[in-house]
């Protein structure tokens, strides 16, 4: 017995039912309907229309492309289609032909909001800014709650800079379509770049409530992070991860979170990852190498620095400029890595508008803005600066934009300014918005390019006058700061066209201090711990070097093998208390032929428990080309003799400059040979190295170097200078203080 026939559909029987599968999302269906209508009707518009935007959105696009054309072909009077055919050609990267057949859709229904919609995003991919602006808002006036044009308007106004404006319009398309979690998504960026932290906290949590994503997480990870809520945005770095493991974002941001939360392997775990997937992130190769450094991993360390220095070079956002300082002394290269950081603030700033002419005062306004109004070692050097300012000449600002809590420095130095500012809540806008009105004279940046500084503000130019001092030992590469505060040690003649600003010259050490305010004398004996209980030998020479591990490279630590071979019984003495850099270390000693046991480690204590150690040591040992710093001035305070090798940059020179302001320049050397020379005799001649003990001593309190008094009225006339110049009419000119 023979089945029925089933019935064979006309075309137009079988077309309704396409267009019903594919209204309920049953592709599969519609795609077979209308692929049997083209077998036996291959000009059939309605069948080429519809399984041109199946195939679209099917992801397909190289066949929906074929399809839609011929569709057009067959009717080119009909809108929708051409309006179909240019989005495949956008899926497709061919926006110029797009943009053709929008015009043509709309050529032939000028009152159609999808297309001047779809138009717009044609523009903006070719970069046609203002024109996709005013084809969205086109679109716009035709249908006033289009929710998705309202989106891509605020997105344009975004990419132009103009993100207060841009924000109006997510808001709009959030009211028109609270659902979206995309908007929200924009939004949170839009007010994460406006330094709105809560705002953009928000806005990310209400979208990964609708739609889980990793690139949400990941942003919100960032915000916990600047908020200074480093564990909770590490959480979130780890969700983006579970959604997305091969989002390279996340695992740089993770690496940068966990490097801030002291687990520096895990952190170059995350960094080597993301590199496997963006060799060319912005910013992850510095970050990968610094904390290589502080983990004492010298794997093919020379090759990493030589291709940093080249991608540097090539002006390739490879790392921040904090790290370029402890690997190249190489005043270009330094100079070149600034100025790709400035580049990239300026570019994200936005400026405020020129400052309006100021009158001039007898009190100058002064600004110092920093994250680190704490127990930090910028305070503790500042402190006394801060309290030995003359009210007569500056009146003082403190803008404080740390996350940490406040602590009893914090305490001390509110009462050292005028008025102390928090704007941790602030955007960098913002913050230069207020400068202005309070009109600060001259803002002083006491961070540069170290962690959580804000180059940002002074991009939007803060205060007529910009200075950089203490905080980054080398030039910011900035066209927004007028002047950084150095000497002629720091800076010598030959070296000066290597730096972007002008120089405000102090005649003596520019590096300041407060231990005699700080009341950090040298301890009583009863208070020096033995060497017993610091770790060290009884008996032998104890070389020492407190700076951070990140400085410590190869051919410093060759120099210190040479030397530990050359004296017996001798240690050297270093400061980590990770157990990575130490094992490192003490392999790489074994490689020179060194017991690796002769390499003894201090952890990091408070100040107060630090300062005493210095003197269970015999000689201190400067690094090159990013020398001791704080370490070096601590040591002398205490001292402790140190012995420097300097090099050509500002970082390279601080402790040339502080042995210089405290009357011992025989240890500076300036050659390999002449460094490992002298701490050898100095090791093995106990008679001379007394000596310069004791001229140590008797230098502490009666040559600059500890006179925080003369370096705050040195300090205050370059400030009065520089303000003399600007009211005269002058340009920024160095400024020699006498």
């Amino acid at each position: 017995m023979s089945g029925r026939d089933h019935p064979v559909l006309s075309p137009a029987d079988a077309m309704q039912r396409a267009v019903r599968a594919h209204e309920v999302g049953n592709f599969a269906l519609a795609e077979r309907l209308c692929s049997g209508i083209l077998a036996h009707y291959a000009e059939h518009f309605e069948a080429l229309n519809l399984l041109g935007v199946i195939k679209a959105q099917t992801r397909r696009s190289q066949e929906a492309a074929a399809l839609l054309e011929h569709a057009v072909a067959v009717r080119p009077g009909n809108a929708t289609t051409h309006n179909n055919y240019a989005n495949v050609l956008g899926d497709l990267g061919r926006f110029h032909e797009a943009l053709e057949h929008y015009d043509r859709a709309l050529a032939l229904e000028p009152d159609y909001p999808e297309a001047c919609n779809n138009r717009g995003g044609a523009l903006r991919a070719l970069g046609r800014l203002d024109a996709a602006l005013a084809s969205y808002e086109r679109a716009i006036a035709l249908r006033p709650t289009y929710a998705e044009a309202h989106y891509n308007r605020g997105v344009t106004l975004h990419d132009l800079g103009r993100l207060e404006d841009g924000l109006e319009c997510y808001g709009r398309a959030l009211r028109l379509s609270p659902g979206s979690a995309q908007a929200l998504y924009n939004q949170g960026i839009a007010l994460h770049e406006l330094g709105r932290l809560e705002e953009a906290l928000h806005s990310y949590g209400r979208a990964l409530q609708i739609t889980p994503t990793a690139e949400a997480h990941n942003n919100r990870g960032n915000v916990l992070l600047e908020l200074g809520r480093r564990h909770e945005a590490l959480q979130d770095y780890e969700r983006a991860l579970q959604l997305n493991a091969a989002l390279p974002d996340a695992h740089h941001n993770r690496g940068n979170v966990l490097q801030m939360l002291r687990h520096p392997e895990e952190a170059l775990a995350s960094f080597e990852r993301a590199l496997q997937l963006n060799p060319q992130m912005p910013w992850l190769f510095g970050a990968w190498l610094h904390v290589r450094l502080l983990l004492c991993d010298w794997r093919g360390i020379a090759t990493a620095i030589t291709d940093l220095t080249a991608r540097i070079t090539r002006g390739q956002k490879a790392t921040r400029p904090f790290t370029v300082l402890a690997v190249s002394d190489a005043l270009a290269v330094q100079r070149r890595a600034a100025e790709i950081s400035a580049e990239e603030t300026t570019r994200v700033s936005r400026a405020l508008p020129a400052l309006a002419p100021r009158a001039p005062r007898p009190i100058i306004r002064v600004g110092y803005y920093s994250a680190d109004f704490r127990n930090h070692a910028m305070a503790q050097l500042m402190a006394g600066v801060f309290e030995l300012h003359d009210r007569r000449r500056v009146e003082l600002t403190a803008f404080s934009f740390g996350s940490h809590e406040p602590d009893r420095m914090t305490e001390r130095l509110r009462g050292a300014f005028d008025r102390f500012l928090d704007v941790r809540s602030r955007s960098d806008r913002e913050v230069a918005q207020v400068s202005r009105e309070l009109e600060i004279d001259i803002a002083v940046d006491l961070m540069g390019y170290t962690q959580n500084s804000r180059p940002g503000v002074f991009a939007h130019r803060a205060a007529p006058l910009q200075v950089s001092y203490l905080g980054y030992a080398g030039t910011m590469g900035a066209p927004y700061i007028d002047y950084i505060v150095a000497d002629r040690t720091v800076i010598p003649p030959r070296s000066r066209h290597y730096y972007s600003e002008r120089i405000i010259y102090l005649p003596n050490s520019y590096f300041p201090n407060s231990y005699r305010i700080n009341n950090n004398g040298p301890p009583a004996a009863e208070a020096q711990p033995s060497r017993s209980e610091l770790g060290l030998p009884a008996a032998g020479f104890v070389f020492c070097c407190f700076n951070s591990t990140y400085k410590i490279i190869p051919g410093a630590f060759e120099s210190w093998m040479r030397i530990l071979e050359s004296v017996s019984g001798s240690v050297l003495w270093l400061l980590t208390d990770n157990a990575t850099a130490a094992r490192n270390l003490r392999l790489e000693a074994e490689t020179f032929g060194i017991d690796g046991a002769r390499l003894l480690f201090a952890p990091p204590v408070p100040l107060a428990q630090h300062l005493p150690r210095y003197r269970a040591a015999d000689l201190f040992l400067d690094t090159l080309p990013c020398g001791a710093h704080t370490t070096a001035c601590d040591a002398l305070w205490v001292g402790l003799p140190v012995l420097t090798r300097s090099g050509e940059s500002l970082a390279a020179r601080v402790a040339a400059s502080l042995l210089t302001a405290i009357g011992l320049p025989e240890l500076i050397t300036s050659a390999q040979e002449d460094y490992e020379a002298l701490a050898i005799t100095l090791a093995t001649d106990p008679p001379r190295l007394r000596a310069i003990r004791s001229r140590l001593a008797g230098n502490r309190l009666t040559t600059p170097l500890f006179d925080t008094g003369l370096l705050t009225r040195h300090l205050e006339t370059g400030y009065m200078e520089i303000y003399r110049r600007h009211h005269a009419g002058l340009r920024p000119d160095d400024v020699f203080v006498e």
